[in-house]
């Protein structure tokens, strides 16, 4: 069973940057494939980005690319979401999820998933 411990979350303003991490344990993660998502108030959880374990090939929404790098440490099992030039409609809960291999890019398709990390950001 896959356990996903998210961390880093807070309160930033416009323009700033915050850094997630996900810590992962209970398998072996040479396979699986590594996604954050988020969920605003009303909304639905949306996809993020993207990453494989296996290769590094990495995949991001429209609305983040440029601004967020998504990237693993092999040796610590965690996935981290370097986000920068925040803006206030990035504020949401941002979650880590996995699943055990393919690339994919709905939440319905990712069977692991950890608590959340809320990300607030100010005008």
């Amino acid at each position: 069973q896959v356990q996903l411990v998210e961390s880093g979350g807070g309160l930033v303003q416009a323009g700033g940057s915050l850094r997630l991490s996900c810590a992962a344990t209970g398998r072996t993660f040479s396979t699986y494939v590594m996604g954050w998502f988020r969920q605003a108030p009303g909304k639905e959880r949306e996809f993020v980005a993207v990453i494989s374990w296996e290769t590094g090939n990495t995949y991001y929404a429209d609305s983040v690319k440029g601004r967020f790098t998504i990237s693993r440490d092999n040796a610590k099992n965690t996935v981290y979401l370097q986000m920068s030039s925040l803006k206030p409609e990035d504020t949401a809960v941002y979650y880590c999820a996995a699943r055990p291999y393919g690339l994919a890019f709905r939440a319905a398709d990712f069977g692991s998933w950890g608590q959340g990390t809320q990300v607030t950001v100010s005008s």
